[in-house]
């Protein structure tokens, strides 16, 4: 039998939130990150994962053609995966990536200015409005941008890149701070 163990740990536990009256910077909680699969077009499908979501402001995000999250800060026991999966069923279906995903959180008054720095996207309030979501480059990193507020973004990245980023962010909140 092998000595090695997996050992679960926040991907950013170590990282110090960053706060000014300008811009904020702040790991989320390692709640429950399930991508859902489904049919490009289908509006009825995204209609009904408000419903099987844990109901929170903007708990379900688009990922993409027939692609979802549904986003929540707590963690859902295999019971609830299971009972959420079979809900899905026939119309599409879901894959947990509550340990493969990590969220932040970025807000205050310069956070288009900070974020602007590391990507493409045009994110002003008119043109990405509150509960809009993309997948992006941040520098060189894959990430998932949604607005939820006027001045706060959540970034959700693959577990990997996470400290990366954030120390790529810490560095484009600079001189903010």
């Amino acid at each position: 039998m092998s000595e090695f163990r997996v050992t679960l740990r926040p991907a950013l536990a170590t990282m110090r939130p960053i706060v000014s009256d300008r811009i904020a910077l702040e790991a989320l909680a390692e709640g429950h990150v399930i991508h859902v699969l489904g049919k490009p077009g289908d509006e009825g499908l995204a209609a009904r994962l408000g419903l099987l979501s844990d109901g929170s402001k903007q708990a379900v995000r688009a990922g993409g053609p027939g692609q979802w999250f549904l986003i929540g800060n707590r963690m859902k026991s295999h019971a609830e995966l299971s009972a959420l999966f079979q809900a899905l069923k026939p119309d599409a279906f879901g894959v947990d990536q509550s340990q493969g995903r990590v969220r932040m959180l970025a807000k205050g008054p310069m956070v288009e200015r900070v974020l602007a720095k590391g990507t493409a996207v045009d994110l002003s309030l008119a043109a990405f409005p509150v509960g809009h979501s993309t997948t992006t480059l941040i520098g060189h990193i894959a990430a998932h941008v949604t607005r939820v507020g006027d001045d706060a973004f959540e970034i959700m990245v693959l577990r990997g890149f996470a400290e990366s980023l954030w120390d790529d962010l810490a560095r484009m909140c600079a001189e903010y701070v």
